[in-house]
């Protein structure tokens, strides 16, 4: 096998080796079947267990209790921008979003469309650099469900301590993020999640709904936009995305065996002090777009002291293997994302490259 790179990338992004050598095995031949996992029909006896394996698997890892639904869906999560309030938010109520970067605001800018949706806080006025404190959020007389994105791929920010409103049900993509941490999903109504940064490949959107919740849904919108249509034919109401579904129950099979979600967030914390560290003891060299109190565990985001030494930076990294690098343009110079699959060899090779980078242009 050729020599593999670090993947920094921020989706698609990196998958755990032990899926991928896994999944190579059963290309051509799955299972004895004779066939390979992409020729599967998703009608077929080998590969119902594996939609009802992700289910439970998911379930079990995020601690939901046993009556809470998982949809695999497709149209990544910005078709879910959509899907919620058209499932979630009827005339004459209204939904909150709290704006902390991009995705939150694409996500809003779909709920307009649909019915009022306003905004209960924001950090847009200073570029989304830390999540809003509880006490700015200002919220609307009986909300039908407050969004919020839980990790902010582009700015490096995530809600360090998720938000609990208490009966007023929370909405939430956690794309970036999921399976990253144990959390309570409890007063969640609804979480998605594109598979492609922290689940899998692209192709799939993992979707945990509340039973309540699948109770609201509306009879007059399209069936495919239906979650209670998905729920009772267990996302096999068309055909699915078969080969991107089989690789999510790898991935839920390989973080089980790592030990599941508090052994994951013990290493997502070594793996982010490494780079931090690195940032905060550069002597203003490096400089993190995050507020600390808001820095996520899955993207690092930082820049250089001008744009030549950026690009000759990410340059540099490219050919000492640490690809995808390169920062959105919305924050410019770096980000580094460093999802469940990202071992810690690739951060500690990131800090050491960083230091050497320093003392060299420094």
């Amino acid at each position: 096998m050729a020599k593999r790179v670090f993947n920094f990338n921020a989706g698609p992004a990196a998958l755990p080796l032990p899926v991928l050598e896994e999944a190579q095995r059963d290309l051509l031949d799955f299972q004895g079947t004779g066939m390979s996992i992409l020729e599967m029909s998703h009608r077929s006896k080998e590969f119902q267990p594996i939609v009802e394996e992700a289910e439970n698997l998911f379930k079990e890892l995020l601690g939901a209790p046993a009556d809470y639904r998982v949809l695999f869906l497709q149209g990544g999560a910005s078709t879910q921008f959509a899907m919620v309030p058209m499932n979630f938010l009827p005339a004459g109520a209204t939904a909150d979003y709290i704006l902390t970067g991009t995705w939150s605001k694409k996500a809003l800018d779909e709920a307009v469309k649909i019915g009022d949706a306003k905004v209960a806080a924001s950090s847009e006025e200073t570029n989304f650099d830390r999540i809003p404190e509880l006490s700015s959020v200002k919220l609307s007389d009986s909300p039908a469900y407050i969004h919020i994105t839980s990790n902010n791929t582009i700015f490096g920010t995530s809600w360090v301590n998720l938000p609990n409103f208490g009966d007023i049900p929370l909405v939430a993509d956690m794309s970036s993020d999921i399976l990253s941490r144990p959390f309570d999903v409890r007063p969640y109504g609804l979480i998605y999640a594109g598979a492609q940064k922290n689940l899998g490949p692209a192709g799939v959107t993992v979707v945990l709904i509340r039973p309540d919740f699948l109770e609201r849904v509306p009879k007059n919108i399209p069936t495919m936009l239906r979650y209670d249509i998905h729920a009772k034919n267990n996302s096999l109401y068309n055909t699915p995305p078969v080969f991107s579904i089989y690789i999510v129950l790898l991935v839920l099979r390989w973080l089980k065996a790592q030990g599941g979600l508090a052994a994951m967030e013990k290493l997502n914390k070594a793996k982010a002090a490494l780079i931090y560290d690195t940032i905060d003891n550069s002597g203003g060299f490096y400089r993190g777009h995050a507020q600390k109190d808001s820095r996520s565990l899955m993207n690092v985001t930082f820049r250089l002291p001008n744009e030549e030494l950026e690009k000759k930076f990410a340059a540099e990294a490219t050919q000492a293997g640490l690809v995808g690098l390169k920062g959105h343009r919305s924050v410019g110079g770096m980000r580094a994302s460093i999802y469940n699959a990202v071992p810690l060899e690739a951060c500690q090779a990131l800090a050491d490259f960083m230091k050497e980078f320093q003392k060299q242009n420094g």
